[in-house]
């Protein structure tokens, strides 16, 4: 059996299973865009409708979204540096008044802390930094791969582990036979820093959870940019 590193992962003997699962919700991106008293209104079978099906049935809100640029950050558990990621980049594209141009979610590739808020002590040291984190934890499932253009892996591992998914859940599901192109590493985008990879700082101290945040304010602002000089359809307001 190999061993781990825990360096990035919350929980390794998790690790040692690859069946994510296919859970069924509302895109988070859209629950969190509602108040606390919008989200009472929705239905149950509203919220646990297929995740393909969902994504696909809403026509209306598809036909709204057509010109949003959608991007999904993904690490292990989505309670450390996927919501930063997602808090960061939400930050820029907000202060460039450019929210309704985009989509922005975060995701794990395990659901251990499926429905939890972010780590405090994350939440914390962005809340410093004025970065709000207000995202709850999902798993990553296949309609994401339908439903996002661009996903960012923390690091290596969270990759592997993004296209073993697709792999075992294309067969099964209409997802486009490319997707997989839409997986980057979010440090590809750093251009102050050399490190290929984000840290998990779980076990770390709080000078782990700045590092994290340097990291991901360089590619998150690279990105950005990217984004903005590769794509028509995104244009400043």
């Amino acid at each position: 059996m190999n061993v781990i590193n825990l360096q990035y992962c919350h929980y390794s003997q998790l690790l040692l299973s690859r069946n994510l699962p296919l859970l069924v919700s509302i895109p988070s991106w859209q629950i969190r865009n509602l108040t606390q008293r919008n989200l009472s209104a929705i239905s149950c079978k509203t919220r646990f409708c297929s995740p393909i099906g969902a994504s696909m049935a809403s026509g209306s809100v598809a036909d709204t979204e057509t010109k949003a640029f959608s991007v999904l950050f993904v690490c292990l558990g989505n309670i450390c540096r996927s919501p930063a990621a997602e808090g960061v980049f939400t930050d820029l594209v907000n202060k460039r008044g450019l929210y309704s141009n985009f989509k922005i979610d975060s995701a794990g590739t395990i659901n251990y802390h499926e429905g939890n808020e972010a780590d405090p002590r994350m939440r914390a040291a962005s809340k410093r930094r004025g970065i709000q984190i207000t995202s709850i934890s999902r798993p990553i499932k296949p309609s994401d791969f339908v439903d996002f253009d661009l996903i960012l892996a923390m690091d290596k591992q969270n990759r592997e582990d993004i296209l073993e998914a697709f792999n075992r859940w294309k067969g099964r599901h209409s997802l486009p036979d490319d997707a997989h192109k839409k997986v980057k590493l979010m440090c590809s985008y750093c251009k102050k820093h050399d490190e290929t990879e984000v840290p998990d700082p779980y076990y770390g101290g709080a000078q782990g959870f700045e590092k994290v945040l340097d990291l991901l304010e360089d590619a998150c602002g690279s990105l950005l940019e990217t984004i903005l000089a590769e794509n028509k359809r995104v244009q400043e307001s």
